[in-house]
């Protein structure tokens, strides 16, 4: 899907939050959000930008490089800022600290005080909790199937056991163990998942309606990092990518019928427009600073991913704005034809794929046990070279049990949210 027809009237005034757009892929995001706004809308048309950091510094460097960013495509366009035919872009700076729930909360009470409504979500923020490479089977793997290793790579290594600072300071409100944060658990995952539940009256109002909540997963969200009963991935070497394995199990399920009652728990449905869809994609394969290695190493690293992509991988995008691809094609475009897509080929796991010399587009991408759209047996649109070595084909028993999986996954993160809101107002009073 490269194509690109944007809106309608339903969205002239949009809002989109970002979330961690300081850097990397969270501001290749805004920038190709910009750029798209720009070049696809009518001067009618106009997006306030919303976008999260975690200090008032970033935001101010954040604003000034997005400022610069629009003025700088209005150049190469040749259009001037006060021209009638331009659409209208507004930046708008909030701070959040996604491991700090007190953070989370204050930020949504600041956003339902301020604006009448939110259209897109995107939940872009996190933390790798990354220690290192393990050197000899990233070596080892690499020489043997070089591409495999590249785009799914099994050699990196994570701290085990990483809790966020307190949460509660009360010494006589009761924090059972139960109640520990894993810290890219809710980097990730809880403290999105907190904030979506606290503007979901914004996302409701949204004109485009439905609102979106767009998670933005990776292409290493392997079905092995994950279990349920370790939901925080709290005794995991591999957080991060149990992680994103639980944000595609939440997107993809979250408008099954044996998840409603906690979805709409979650985002309660309103009673005049349709209640807002979730979404997940994935940026493929790009360089940025998640993983901590020396300088020199970020070179070799650039080099391999422009080889995987020039012998044949769609997945290695390299760049964090053709990262962006797939996520602002969920934002941007219209819900005729995200409903038409899904209603075609299944809810789906959206990637940001380009082909040897670098043109991006929008694909499938297929999830253990959920196949490439919770079709059985059907991989007929699978990219080439896109699978994991050890992928198998969606069976009915495989759709089943992700189907549970859900249920499950679903029913946990309410019961920890409202256990968590609870011990939060328990300090209050």
């Amino acid at each position: 899907m490269t194509d690109r027809h944007y809106g309608g009237d339903e969205d002239v005034h949009k809002y989109v939050l970002v979330t961690g757009a300081n850097g990397g892929l969270g501001y290749a995001i805004c920038c190709r959000l910009i750029d798209e706004f720009i070049l696809t809308r009518p001067s009618s048309h106009s997006m306030r930008l919303i976008i999260t950091t975690r200090d008032k510094t970033k935001s101010h460097d954040t604003i000034a490089k997005l400022k610069d960013h629009i003025f700088r495509t209005r150049k190469h366009h040749k259009v001037h800022e006060k021209t009638p035919l331009v659409p209208k872009i507004y930046l708008q700076s909030e701070q959040v600290d996604l491991c700090q729930l007190r953070s989370v909360q204050m930020l949504a009470k600041k956003l339902n005080r301020s604006l009448p409504e939110l259209d897109t979500v995107i939940l872009n923020a996190g933390h790798g909790g990354f220690t290192g490479l393990d050197w000899p089977l990233a070596i080892w793997t690499i020489l043997t199937n070089f591409r495999q290793a590249i785009t799914f790579p099994t050699f990196k290594l994570g701290s085990v056991g990483d809790l966020t600072a307190p949460q509660i300071l009360d010494t006589s409100v009761s924090r059972p163990k139960s109640t520990q944060l894993g810290q890219v658990f809710c980097s990730n995952v809880f403290g999105h998942y907190m904030l979506v539940h606290g503007i979901a009256a914004l996302l409701s109002n949204s004109s485009a309606t439905p609102g979106r909540v767009i998670w933005i997963s990776s292409h290493e969200a392997y079905d092995s990092t994950f279990s349920v009963d370790d939901i925080q991935g709290l005794s995991s070497p591999v957080a991060y990518e149990s992680s994103k394995r639980l944000t595609d199990i939440l997107a993809l399920t979250s408008r099954l019928p044996n998840t409603q009652h906690w979805v709409d728990s979650f985002l309660p449905p309103p009673s005049n427009h349709r209640p807002p869809r979730q979404y997940v994609a994935h940026p493929g394969v790009c360089a940025t600073n998640i993983m901590p290695i020396y300088w020199i190493l970020t070179y070799a690293m650039t080099a391999a991913f422009y080889l995987a992509r020039w012998i044949g991988s769609p997945w290695h995008t390299v760049t964090p704005y053709k990262g962006a691809c797939a996520p602002v094609w969920l934002a941007l475009a219209s819900q005729q034809e995200l409903d038409a897509v899904e209603s075609d080929g299944g809810v789906a796991k959206w990637g940001s794929a380009v082909d040897w010399q670098g043109e991006e587009r929008t694909s499938r991408t297929e999830v253990q046990g959920w196949g490439i759209g919770g079709k059985v047996g059907d991989n007929a649109d699978l990219p080439k070279n896109s699978r994991m070595k050890e992928a198998e084909d969606l069976t009915a028993d495989g759709k089943e049990h992700f189907a549970m999986l859900g249920r499950s996954c679903w029913q946990a993160m309410e019961n920890l949210r409202v256990e968590w809101e609870e011990l939060l107002k328990e300090e209050d009073d």
